[in-house]
């Protein structure tokens, strides 16, 4: 409770109590006095709720969840009945393959990617270009967007699989073998009877990942001094972190990541009440 209030608590309460406050200046905001801490109100939400550059940035953090998140819950589930089924191979350096980018921290998987879509230095680059075969900049305006996609994608598909493989290994095999007596094939199995039963790990898994890509800062951030298409203000978070640490401006800041943090606790509980009959059926049964 200690370590509760004094690193989520408190921060969080001093978060909101700066998004309602703001500095006054007078003249030209020179000497003692001349700039003051006032109380400012929802002044500072009002401005951050009407601001086209956080509009535009929530807009552009939507299509990356439209494309991140269930490509990589589809992967991970993939995987994991892959790696359950009898006939394959090699499933413990299978495993731990697909699981091992997930170990990699954020700034170093995005920098890794970072060289391998500079156009001079991409080892893809040289080899499209050896065999003639056309190539493209993937840090355009146009495609810069699945570029951070493919990296989250290389990260996150093995924290979710581990999570829906561990849900595989706890389905009892009578299951399989009465339904291989009455004539069902693997596939009609893991149809029937494997996605249904880890259907409440498939949304913990969606949670979590609809969480993370509200939160996407360090793949933008660190591919920005790569390419001018990526603004300073391409994902909210990157907004608050501009606002805060490049334009001094600690209140605007606070205001945007109470409203960030609102909207994640409200799109996420939103989403556990819509899906909380058959997230929790098998408990209450």
């Amino acid at each position: 409770m200690t370590l509760f209030a004094l690193f989520l608590a408190l921060p969080i309460g001093y978060a909101v109590y700066l998004s309602l406050r703001t500095v006054k200046v007078s003249g030209l905001g020179l000497g003692a006095g001349a700039r003051q801490e006032v109380w400012a109100g929802f002044a500072n939400y009002s401005r951050a709720l009407g601001d086209p550059e956080f509009l535009a940035s929530v807009g552009r953090v939507g299509l990356y969840g439209l494309v991140l998140v269930p490509t990589m819950l589809g992967l991970a589930l993939l995987f994991a009945l892959l790696l359950d089924a009898k006939r394959t191979g090699l499933k413990g350096f299978s495993r731990v393959s697909i699981f091992l980018p997930y170990a990699v921290p954020a700034v170093i998987a995005s920098l890794l990617w970072g060289f391998l879509y500079l156009p001079r230095v991409s080892p893809f680059e040289y080899l499209a270009e050896s065999l003639g075969l056309p190539t493209a900049d993937v840090l355009s305006s146009d495609v810069i967007l699945f570029a951070i996609a493919n990296i989250g994608l290389w990260g996150g598909v093995g924290f979710n699989m581990i999570v829906i493989y561990t849900a595989l290994k706890a389905i009892p095999t009578d299951l399989y073998e009465a339904a291989r007596l009455d004539g069902a094939t693997e596939r009609g199995i893991a149809w029937r009877i494997k996605i249904p039963i880890v259907a409440p790990s498939l949304i913990l898994t969606f949670l979590f990942s609809m969480i993370a890509t509200l939160q996407v800062f360090a793949e933008p951030t660190t591919l920005r001094p790569l390419t001018n298409t990526i603004s300073t203000t391409w994902s909210p978070l990157m907004k608050v972190y501009r606002d805060a640490f490049t334009r001094d401006d600690i209140y605007s800041a606070a205001a945007t990541s109470v409203v960030i943090a609102l909207a994640t606790f409200v799109l996420s509980f939103g989403f556990l009440r819509l899906v909380q009959r058959r997230a929790f059926a098998q408990e209450n049964g």
